[in-house]
């Protein structure tokens, strides 16, 4: 590119290390262990058994409530399990100052969205991650951190926005402002919770162009993308983790989880896959 190296500010954060005398939690971004998460009578998940090292980028896909929101959320150090143990960037939640951990973290979803202000400048939104915060207040910032918000905004096709109200974007473009946001802090982890969900054709196809580049930068941080739709997978993804009723269906390479099989087992009807051109689809059998 440009483009890729700028989303990663060409540096990579190291995060090996072990965690409470285990080796295995070397080089690991992510590792949930026996995780169950419920909500009085209702399970939404059950026994997660999953890790993520720091070359890897996963998607997590299932159909509606079969637990993946609440697995990303997890990842970010926004929820805690009901039992069972989640280390992120080694540290583990429950044992661990959230405030210290987060700003580790790039999260991107459609709830932190709607809570920007509309008034807000686009700028604002992006720079504003460094402290946290989703917007400007009275805090500094300086130039490094100003240009590097507007390279963010460059590379990810939002040049020129930089000075727009958050509210007269549209839904694609409020999608890659906060991506840009995401990646303001250069961050060791990078969570993406439906960044296609709720775009036409066309910009989910400049989405998946994008993320694909990002994911094929070598430099990038590991990253977690959650999606209902095999079309939205960015090639260069190399992992996937499908999920049912709170359960793991399958988990593993990508091309050995994106399966026929699988998937109709996932989603509880025949399907037929097509994998061309490094892109996935499928329709019922």
């Amino acid at each position: 590119m440009g483009e890729a190296s700028e989303l990663t500010n060409g540096t990579s954060a190291a995060v090996a290390r072990e965690v409470g005398g285990h080796p295995d939690l070397t080089d690991l971004v992510i590792r949930m262990d026996d995780v169950s998460v419920r909500r009085g009578e209702t399970t939404l998940l059950r026994d997660v058994n999953w890790s993520v090292e720091l070359d890897e980028r996963w998607v997590v896909l299932g159909p509606n409530g079969a637990g993946k929101t609440t697995l990303l959320r997890m990842a970010a150090a926004e929820l805690h399990p009901s039992s069972g143990t989640v280390h992120v960037l080694g540290e583990q939640l429950g044992r661990v100052d959230l405030f210290e951990l987060r700003p580790r973290l790039g999260f991107c979803s459609a709830a932190l969205a709607q809570r920007v202000p509309g008034d807000e400048i686009v700028r604002d939104i992006v720079v504003s991650a460094g402290y946290a915060l989703l917007g400007r207040w009275r805090e500094h910032y300086d130039s490094f951190d100003l240009d590097r918000a507007d390279r963010l905004l460059d590379a990810l096709g939002m040049w020129g926005f930089a000075a727009r109200q958050f509210r007269t974007l549209s839904e694609g473009e409020r999608k890659r402002v906060m991506i840009a946001r995401a990646l303001m802090a250069d961050p060791e982890l990078l969570l993406l919770d439906e960044p296609a969900a709720g775009l036409d054709l066309g910009g989910r196809e400049d989405l998946v162009s994008r993320l694909s580049r990002l994911a094929e930068d070598a430099e990038a941080p590991a990253s977690v993308l959650v999606t209902h739709h095999v079309e939205e997978i960015p090639p260069g993804y190399t992992h996937g983790l499908l999920l049912r009723g709170g359960g793991v269906v399958a988990q593993g390479l990508l091309p050995d989880v994106i399966t026929e099989p699988n998937l109709s087992r996932a989603f509880g009807l025949p399907l037929l896959v097509r994998y061309e051109d490094g892109r996935f689809s499928a329709r019922r059998a």
